[in-house]
């Protein structure tokens, strides 16, 4: 596992530094020309707008497996295939502590339904979509190394 990412770290963190560690899976949709899903976080919800990998906070004594397959057919409405787990990241936002398990998803049914009201994008490196989840930076990295792509992970209007 990395280090804690800092996300807008001038803003005073909720809850002071006892807050409690909230365990999320996160799925990274791959097709098979290395295209990857982003949606935008729905309206209502902190960082409303931003672009991030769907999943979702995993319930008790759900594994994260378990908890990425019930939140993406709640989210998106697919039913999703093998799941590996990648890479774990923490990330400690203003409103939350955060521990993402980021797994990689390569077979799934179904067709996408916003069901949050979110949109979606099928993106490749760099990204078109702004603004990026903090959170979801390190994985555009991880993603460019396994590619050995040089340059940006985002794109820079």
């Amino acid at each position: 596992m990395s280090s804690t990412l800092v996300a807008d770290a001038h803003r005073a963190r909720e809850g002071g530094t006892d807050r409690p560690l909230t365990e999320v899976a996160v799925g990274v949709l791959l097709q098979a020309d290395g295209a990857f899903l982003l949606t935008t976080r729905p309206d209502g919800k902190v960082y409303a707008g931003y672009w991030e990998f769907p999943g979702g906070k995993l319930e008790a004594g759900e594994t994260v497996e378990q908890a990425l397959r019930r939140e993406l057919q709640e989210e998106l409405g697919i039913t999703i295939g093998g799941v590996s787990l990648w890479k774990t990241q923490l990330v400690d936002y203003p409103h939350a502590w955060v521990r993402l398990h980021f797994c990689k998803v390569q077979d799934w049914q179904g067709e996408l339904q916003m069901r949050e009201g979110q949109f979606c994008a099928w993106q490749q490196l760099p990204v078109q979509v702004a603004p990026v989840l903090p959170g979801t930076v390190p994985v555009l990295d991880w993603l460019a190394e396994e590619r050995s792509s040089r340059g940006p992970t985002t794109h820079r209007p």
